[in-house]
């Protein structure tokens, strides 16, 4: 009996963790990185629009855009990119008073947008695509205000 009443009072909190993948990201509101690249697989080619929450782990840049990952190894298929076109990336920089690799990696963001899922080809020594292929989810940045710090209980 007792088992059992414990199980009843533990199940809606056991229950409510589990629908939080990294609470100190957001709200229940937001999409975690995994979710994100999850749901842009299923509605492919569609995009999938919401706010998305994640840490900065590695950055890097391609033809003028900005890329914010959420994994150290942007091959990494758990990995979320946030793509930064130059205008936005500029008023970011001057927000934060820093270029975004130094004011953004260790830090939390939060960013609205749509998730899309981005097929990568490999390039062979000639720069020329291959048949070879894998998957990138991305978030376009246009604008700086789609793009804030993640703080405690965003």
């Amino acid at each position: 009996m007792k088992t059992r009443m414990l199980f009843a009072l533990l199940l809606p909190l056991l229950a409510a963790c589990a629908t939080h993948p990294d609470a100190r990201l957001g709200n229940a509101d937001t999409i975690a990185p995994r979710q994100a690249i999850e749901r842009a697989a299923d509605a492919a080619p569609k995009v999938v629009t919401g706010t998305f929450a994640m840490p900065v782990r590695a950055t890097g840049m391609q033809h003028g855009i900005t890329f914010l990952n959420s994994e150290a190894d942007y091959r990494d298929q758990r990995n979320l990119t946030i793509a930064i076109t130059p205008m936005a990336a500029q008023a970011l920089e001057d927000r934060f008073d820093a270029p975004l690799s130094k004011a953004l990696v260790g830090k939390d963001i939060v960013v609205k947008g749509a998730a899309r899922r981005v097929k990568i080809y490999f390039i062979d020594d000639d720069g020329k695509a291959t048949d070879k292929y894998y998957y990138q989810t991305h978030v376009q940045v246009t604008a700086a205000d789609q793009l804030q710090l993640a703080t405690a209980h965003s």
